[in-house]
């Protein structure tokens, strides 16, 4: 059905005098300026060609091209206010337009009426002229009455006047409309000839008149009656809404049509039911065709009979969006409601794209009624999308509760249905996880494969906001399993206790790897499918690098919202992170008993006991640094096992511990002690702990992971130490060596602790170390 546009013909202003799209017109805003502008538009004598090269003479060639550019857009805004107010007008001019056909309609009756009520005054004043000329002797009536007696001659025209009420009644009787129409035709004829020729006399012509408006009523009737008899074949409808329209009814004969299609309808839907919740798609199919097969016949039937009239298109469109709205109310009651609040988003996204695709189908015959279903399936989808979510969010749970914390490439325990399909081939295989993250990636890979199958539902956005509160959640299952903090231990939660605690390095590493690998790749990797024209098929899982994909993904979300989202799952990993770090730092800082090991006290004794074996030459980093040394190699190593390939997270984590460690001696109370200290800080401690700093940044260096907020933290610690000592009244340069000795002693210290890590000594303390403290390094698995 192709549908009216109306054109554009005048401006789209705002009140502020300027064009709709932002372009200004001249006249800075004042009313009678811009009614003066307008005015030269608005004259009859106007000329558009003469106006624009009158203008465009003063004008450069790249103020035109900005005029032209304003101009364009000014038409597309216009073209799109007035679509938008004639779809909104759309029933008020359907029903202004049905009145006005109503109106016409009475307005003849009215005229057939007065020309019954005309005839019938003649008949009475003939009649009353009768009995004065009953014993007159002249034969002949006057002419002037119209009338004659029985031997008075009629022309031929007179007498098919004469027979034409009785050969209607004929053909009404044998319901032969198509010659009734041409009988009716004819003694219009007649009758519109006689106007102008008077070749039939007045009394004739007005009861040919009558008749002939009794027997278009009687035919009008029967044919109406006829067409809304639910037996009536598809070219009887056609044929019976023809002869309406010829009959002078066709806004009565549009609207029959459109009630015997909806009549019909009914009549074949009456026994679709569904049966079960295996049938829904079948009923779906079945529904669907049926009601969009219909609209398509009614609109080729309307142009069929109607063609392209304004008002008929506009009706047809008001009567398919209805059963539209009727269709989705049934679907929504057999099949989406209780689908949707079982958490069936696949079962409820076929439903709509069988919906659809029988929907797309009308668009060839200029009926676009996909954007009114989708609006009326959304909420359905809505509803199914986050009950799927709140399943998934429960299943999390339940996995994490019970998983082991061992990664492997495939699942030792595999799913059914489409998880367990996706476990073998989809995404999560490609990368090794723990149980609980394989199933959260393939639940992930299932809802977007769901998802996509409703691509008209703007459910890009909603789905990412939902992926990003489950991968928080399962963030904070995974910091539940890692073992809590002393400080934290009193306030263990019930939750906390149901998880399977992490107790060993390798297995705390698993968790790392969990959330990075579903942060990094597995959930963008997924959701690229999401974004249009983006989507990894199996040749690139199989043959592509890890980096290529990256940047696939990287070029794929550009939009704001989507890199938002990206941010927000690096800051679930970065929480987990952080949880991991602090832990570890704490039991590198405090001891099982809960006394510090890095403290004032460990670099004060050296100047307070005058330690005589205190030899520059022969200077170690503390021996606390010495364990965070033990610490650093100690994960790297385990991580090399645990999460090969995955160099990027590993060198994140260390790095992050180390500042972790950096940063408790910059924010803690370390230096209060300092600074308010009786006892002035020696130059023997300040050496010793500007070592410390720089065995850090050999240690950091040497393992790749030495960041730029690292090296600012330590140079101000340093700083803040030399600060202290210069406080006493020492020059620190009168005590202290160059930099290249601090660098050059740490470096050497470094290798020696190396040697000693390389031949499995990782607890022999025989290095000589001018510090008495003596750090105990917990098990890694003790809380």
């Amino acid at each position: 059905m192709g549908s009216v546009k109306p054109s554009m013909r005048s401006r789209v202003l705002n009140p502020s005098g300027t064009l709709s799209n932002g372009g200004a017109l001249h006249g800075n805003g004042n009313p009678a300026a811009l009614s003066e502008k307008l005015a030269v538009f608005e004259r009859e004598s106007f000329d558009a060609d003469s106006y624009v090269q009158t203008k465009c003479q003063s004008m450069s060639e790249k103020a035109i091209r900005n005029l032209c550019a304003e101009f364009l857009d000014l038409k597309k805004v216009s073209a799109e206010e007035m679509r938008r107010s004639v779809y909104s007008n759309y029933s008020a001019f359907i029903r202004t337009s049905q009145e006005i056909s109503d109106l016409e309609s009475e307005l003849l009756a009215m005229r057939t009426l007065l020309s019954t009520q005309a005839s019938l005054i003649r008949g009475i004043a003939q009649g009353v002229q009768l009995p004065s000329l009953v014993n007159s002797d002249v034969v002949e009536l006057p002419q002037e009455n119209g009338e004659l007696d029985d031997g008075a001659q009629l022309s031929s025209v007179e007498k098919r006047a004469q027979v034409l009420p009785d050969i209607l009644d004929v053909l009404l009787a044998e319901r032969k409309v198509d010659e009734a129409l041409v009988t009716l035709d004819e003694g219009e004829m007649l009758i519109a000839k006689n106007r102008g020729q008077q070749s039939i006399r007045p009394a004739i012509a007005d009861k040919l008149q009558i008749s002939l408006s009794e027997h278009k009523r009687r035919l009008t009737d029967q044919l109406a009656k006829d067409v809304q008899q639910p037996s009536i074949r598809r070219a009887e409808l056609r044929s019976a809404i023809s002869a309406l329209q010829k009959l002078g009814d066709g806004s009565r004969a549009h609207t029959l049509l459109l009630n015997s299609h909806h009549e019909r309808l009914k009549y074949e839907a009456r026994d679709l039911r569904p049966r079960s919740s295996s049938y829904a798609g079948a009923f779906t199919v079945a529904l669907s065709q049926l009601v969009f097969s219909r609209i398509a016949q009614a609109a080729k039937d309307s142009v069929s009979v109607f063609g392209e009239d304004p008002l008929h298109a506009s009706e047809l469109v008001m009567w398919a969006r209805a059963e539209t709205e009727q269709f989705v109310f049934l679907i929504k009651k057999h099949v989406l409601s209780s689908s949707a609040a079982a958490g069936g988003l696949r079962a409820v996204a076929e439903c709509v794209q069988i919906a659809l695709g029988h929907c797309v189908l009308l668009e060839a015959q200029g009926l676009s009624l996909c954007p009114i279903l989708s609006k009326l399936i959304k909420p359905s989808v809505d509803q199914a999308l986050e009950k799927n979510v709140r399943h998934i969010e429960d299943s999390i749970k339940v996995l994490a509760a019970a998983d082991d914390w061992e990664l492997s490439y495939t699942p030792a325990v595999r799913g059914s249905g489409r998880t367990g399909q996706a476990t073998s081939t989809g995404l999560s295989s490609q990368v090794k996880l723990s149980i609980s993250a394989h199933r959260f990636s393939c639940m992930v890979q299932d809802l977007v494969d769901d998802i996509i199958l409703l691509p008209g539902m703007q459910l890009v956005g909603p789905t990412l906001d939902r992926l990003g509160h489950l991968f928080e959640t399962y963030i904070d299952l995974l910091v539940k399993a890692l073992p809590m903090p002393i400080e934290d231990e009193a306030v263990e939660s019930t939750d906390f206790r149901l998880m399977r605690i992490a107790e060993t390095e390798a297995q705390q590493l698993a968790i790392i790897g969990n959330a990075a690998a579903l942060a990094d790749e597995l959930l963008p990797r997924a959701t690229l499918k999401l974004v249009p024209g983006h989507h990894l098929s199996k040749d690139d899982l199989r043959t592509g690098s890890r980096r290529s994909m990256d940047k696939q993904v990287d070029g794929a979300f550009r939009l704001p919202e989507q890199r938002d989202w990206r941010r927000r799952l690096q800051r679930g990993v970065d929480k987990l992170r952080g949880h991991f770090c602090r832990q570890h730092a704490l039991d590198l800082i405090y001891s099982e008993d809960g006394d510090p090991q890095l403290s004032l006290e460990m670099y004060l004794q050296l100047d307070v006991s005058g330690n005589g074996s205190f030899r520059q030459q022969e200077l170690m980093p503390s021996l606390f640094f010495q364990a965070l040394f033990e610490k650093l190699n100690s994960i790297a190593e385990e991580a090399a096992e645990v999460l090969p390939g995955r160099e990027r997270v590993v060198t994140l984590l260390l790095m992050r511990l180390t500042e972790t460690v950096v940063l408790w001696l910059y924010d803690q109370d370390f230096w209060e002690d300092i600074e308010d200290n009786p006892r002035p800080f020696g130059a023997k401690g300040l050496m010793q702990f500007l070592l410390d700093m720089h065995f850090i940044i050999q240690v950091a260096s040497q393992g790749h992971y030495y960041s730029r907020n690292m090296r600012q933290n330590i140079a101000d610690v340093i700083s803040r130490a030399i600060n202290a000592f210069a406080a006493t009244g020492l020059d620190p340069n009168s005590v202290l060596p160059d930099d290249e000795w601090f660098i050059a002693t740490a470096q050497d210290a470094l290798r020696k602790l190396l040697v000693v890590w390389s031949r499995g000594i990782s607890n022999d303390r025989a290095v000589n170390s001018p510090t008495t403290s003596t750090p105990s390094v917990r098990s890694h698995g003790s809380p």
